[in-house]
């Protein structure tokens, strides 16, 4: 009983959930910056050189017996998914930042009228000493 109770422990965890969340979305994610490479990067920008080489689909794109085309597509995606996450990472980074510039402020006291008068009157007192 004592193992199933300590997995529960583990797998209820927030980092291990976290961690699950994260791995869907990237999966998800990952679905459709491979929509975008097949479906609009490729006919869009790619489509004059594979005309230029009678091929009709990337995946055939080959040199020699070297087919290089399905890893010219997956270069493409890693190349998307780098560059969202490097953005994505410094916006993050960015927000962090602000608000540590607004901990690390001193707080300005607010003072009373009252508390600014007596302030002031002890102010006056120290200067005629």
């Amino acid at each position: 009983m004592g193992f199933v109770k300590e997995f529960r422990e583990f797998a209820l965890k927030g980092n291990v959930i976290d961690l699950a969340i994260a791995v869907v979305i990237g999966a998800a994610f990952g679905a459709i910056v491979s929509s975008l490479v097949e479906d609009v990067v490729t006919p869009l920008l790619l489509t004059p050189a594979l005309e230029a080489a009678h091929i009709k689909n990337l995946d055939e794109l080959a040199w020699g017996a070297v087919k290089y085309g399905k890893f010219l597509a997956a270069v493409i995606k890693f190349i998307i998914v780098a560059l969202t996450l490097f953005v994505l990472i410094k916006a993050i980074n960015r927000s962090k930042r602000k608000k540590e510039v607004k901990a690390g402020e001193p707080a300005t006291p607010v003072f009373t009228l009252s508390e600014q008068l007596l302030m002031e009157i002890r102010d006056g007192l120290k200067n005629k000493a």
